[in-house]
This record gives structure tokens, C-alpha cells and sequence, in this order.
């Protein structure tokens, strides 16, 4: 585990760092205001740490309330569909008609059902990520070998047991892999949510500072938005090696 995590902070470290340099070579060559230094961005960065973490903390809230909902309707649904004919014939379509539709555009009916504030932006989020959840959770269960079952059968085992030690690690590795898809498309739309009725939140932030025309500011906010992203990233990976260590280990010996 220590060389794992060790192995994980030195490789980010070195995006960060050909980031930077990929950023300092823009910078020189469009020659312009919009893209400032990112020496003059770390500086800006540093120098206003307690208003950033302030908008920081507001966004990585609503991000892990919408993906905790999101597990809890997310996870029964799939093994639903995946485990049971009828309802898999009944909903599937529906299913496959929604995923696609871009969610962002359904800001104005949420704001208009449940407010300007928090849980009209927090069920967006829900509503954008939970048929991600779904899918990755159905496959999981769907590509379960049926001779398993069989063995299971053959045990008199019960119903819990059969979703303890069968489809419920099977679909963790498919949950996890959907689960960081969905972290990059919250904070996506968070990004949209936040430029609607509210004083708090990173995207609310970096809109700020743009219609201020204080681009350094600007970019500030989306280096911001950028280590929250690592920070969900990484806490995901560690939860990952926890809950399947088995599949942490068959990494680690491909590698």
C-alpha cells in the first residue's frame, strides 16, 4: 500500500508539473492578458488560500450529498435490472432514452420545482450521475459467470449471502469505474450550477472573477477545481483498494 501510494503521488506530481510547463508555453506564445502566468496564478492562488477553500468546500459538499443519493437510488436499481426480467423489459428503454439526453438542460425545471438554492443544484447532480451508477452496476452483475450461481445454489445459501459474497463484489469494480465518471461530470455541471442564485461554490468563483475581467483570479479558481478533482480522485482510489483489494492486487501484479 505505501509504495502504491507512493507510486500515485509521484506520477500526479509530475502532471502537475508538465501542466504547468504546458500552461507556461502557452502563456509565452499567445502573448496575451487572458492567459496569464502560472507563477502569477500560484501567487494568486496562495494569496487568497481562505476564500478559495471557502467556495471549495461549498462544491465538494454538494458533490459527495448528490453522489451519496446517488449510490443509495443508483445501486438497488441496477441490481434490480440486472437480476430481474420484467423489470429489466419494463425500464430498460426508458433508461436508454434518458441517459443520452444532456441533464444540464434540465436546470431551469429543477430551479423552477425546488428552488434556487442547494437542492435544486444538488438533484441536477443526482439526476445527471445516477443512470451512470445504474449501468455500471447492472453490467457488473450481468457479466457474472451463471455457473456461480449454480455453485451458490448448491450451498443452500441464503439471499443475503448470495448478495454478500457473490453479486456484490462482482459489481464493485464496475461501481468504482462509474464512479469516477460521474466525479468528472458533477463537477462539470456543478461548474453551470453554480452561476445560478448563489454566493458560494468554485463555479460561482471562477464566473466571478471572469466577469471581472481578473483572469489570474480566473485561473486561480480553475486550478482550484482542478485539485478538487484530485483530492475526490484519490480518496476514491484509496476507498477502491479497500472495498476490492483483490482488484488492486491483480494491478499491482500486471504491473
Amino acid at each position: 500500500m505505501k509504495q502504491f501510494l507512493k507510486r500515485l503521488l509521484s506520477s500526479q506530481l509530475m502532471g502537475f508539473v508538465c501542466f504547468l510547463f504546458v500552461w507556461q508555453v502557452l502563456h509565452l506564445l499567445l502573448n496575451t492578458h487572458t492567459i496569464p502566468s502560472p507563477l502569477d496564478t500560484i501567487a494568486c492562488f496562495f494569496s487568497i488560500p481562505f476564500v478559495l477553500l471557502k467556495h471549495a468546500g461549498a462544491s465538494i459538499l454538494r458533490v459527495v450529498v448528490a453522489v451519496a443519493l446517488s449510490l443509495l437510488l443508483g445501486i438497488p436499481a441496477g441490481i434490480l435490472l440486472a437480476v430481474n426480467k420484467t423489470i429489466k423489459r419494463l425500464f430498460s428503454p426508458l433508461l436508454y432514452f434518458l441517459y443520452p439526453i444532456p441533464k444540464i438542460a434540465f436546470l431551469p425545471v429543477f430551479m423552477l420545482l425546488f428552488g434556487l438554492g442547494n437542492p435544486s443544484k444538488i438533484i441536477l447532480i443526482i439526476f445527471i450521475i445516477v443512470f451512470q451508477i445504474m449501468l455500471s452496476v447492472r453490467d457488473g452483475v450481468a457479466q457474472i459467470n451463471p455457473i456461480y450461481f449454480q455453485v451458490m445454489d448448491s450451498f443452500c445459501v441464503s439471499p443475503r449471502q448470495r448478495y454478500r459474497y457473490l453479486i456484490v463484489p462482482a459489481m464493485l469494480p464496475n461501481l468504482f469505474s462509474g464512479l469516477r465518471i460521474s466525479i468528472g461530470i458533477s463537477l462539470a455541471s456543478l461548474f453551470f450550477a453554480e452561476n445560478y442564485a448563489t454566493q458560494f461554490g468554485i463555479g460561482y468563483f471562477i464566473l466571478s472573477a471572469w466577469t471581472k475581467m481578473d483572469y489570474v483570479e480566473m485561473f486561480s479558481g480553475i486550478l482550484m477545481l482542478g485539485f478538487i478533482g484530485i483530492l475526490l480522485f484519490n480518496l476514491l482510489d484509496r476507498l477502491e483498494s479497500v472495498c476490492v483489494p483483490w482488484q488492486r492486487r491483480s494491478v499491482d501484479n500486471r504491473n
